[in-house]
């Protein structure tokens, strides 16, 4: 079968390489599934540059989400059949023609749900339903979260407006202020404009913000400390500027703030069995009814996974880069 492999760890265009391997066979408890489309997420990238808290041993297959058919089944794995179409995240090696993953990582998946969205909606937003699950906001009360525009920010404000909790968006620039409203979420403040934090106490009507999700760091986790109520809580969920947090230590010490990470791998990987089949329940059936639907911005074969990932990392995208195997 055909495989996106890296050698060494290093930047994406220059490391990756297709590379035809044997194809798997499937053990106690595994499926292997024939991949159609796999998504390029920032966390594989980081994967493969070799900075990420998972290092795979060398040489490695990348890729940790896909969407496919199910193609052959070991020992004890029977609760899926061949010819079944799965999504799968949290998993390796899914840009190849074939991978092996734990059945019970599998996830049937309805006619409904297009490909595009099937390959990519159990990492990202499982993530940021988890988020929310863990933010323990109650209909009504305030949040807000920055870069709001992106994958994520979409994702907090589709699945809040589901449980009846309040966003406060924050964007940089018009004209990301447009797009998002013309989504239907609000309200909606460019943080780079002058008074902008005024005009967010004023979107709010001066009700207290309990929760703040960061997903920039830098000067930014700084300004939203400053949004946030007494005793509220800042979530760093990603890093976007590359800098660390500066936040004023005055507004954590006498607002009594707390500040905490989330990584959703991790947090994946502890959920109790029952929580993860709710949230992924309330996926599946967001996605089968059409409320959500994840874009996909390109498409490229397995062999120009390196050109992809560039493509990945143009600023610009209104939509993800995946890869499609081409074993059928």
């Amino acid at each position: 079968m055909q495989a996106v492999v890296i050698d060494r760890f290093g930047d994406p265009k220059d490391v990756l390489t297709a590379q035809a391997v044997p194809t798997p066979e499937p053990g106690p408890g595994e499926v292997r599934v024939a991949t159609t489309l796999s998504p390029i997420h920032n966390h594989d990238l980081a994967i493969i540059r070799g900075v990420y808290g998972y290092k795979p041993p060398l040489p490695a297959i990348p890729g940790t989400e896909a969407a496919g058919v199910v193609d052959a089944i070991g020992p004890g794995a029977d609760r899926l059949e061949v010819g079944q179409r799965v999504a799968v995240a949290g998993t390796r090696a899914a840009w190849a023609d074939f991978f092996l993953t734990r059945a019970e990582q599998a996830v049937p998946m309805p006619p409904s749900v297009p490909d595009e969205t099937a390959c990519q909606l159990l990492a990202m937003p499982l993530s940021a339903l988890m988020l929310l699950d863990d933010l323990r906001v109650e209909p009504g009360q305030w949040i807000t979260v920055n870069a709001a525009n992106g994958a994520v920010g979409r994702l907090v404000n589709l699945f809040a407006q589901q449980r009846g909790v309040r966003v406060l968006s924050l964007v940089r620039g018009a004209a990301s202020v447009q797009a998002l409203t013309q989504l239907g979420y609000g309200p909606v403040v460019d943080a780079e404009a002058p008074g902008w934090a005024e005009r967010a106490a004023e979107l709010t009507g001066g009700e207290p913000i309990v929760r703040a999700v960061d997903q920039v760091s830098g000067q930014a986790a700084g300004a939203l400390m400053s949004l946030l109520a007494p005793r509220g809580e800042l979530i760093s969920f990603g890093a976007l500027s590359g800098k660390p947090l500066v936040i004023d230590t005055g507004a954590v010490i006498f607002k009594q703030a707390v500040v905490k990470g989330f990584w959703g791998q991790q947090r994946s990987a502890e959920i109790d069995r029952a929580d993860y089949l709710r949230l992924v329940t309330e996926l599946v059936g967001l996605a089968a009814d059409g409320t959500l639907r994840l874009d996909v911005q390109a498409e490229f074969p397995l062999d120009q996974a390196a050109e992809a990932a560039v493509t990945s990392e143009t600023p610009g995208r209104n939509g993800k880069v995946v890869l499609r195997a081409g074993a059928r």
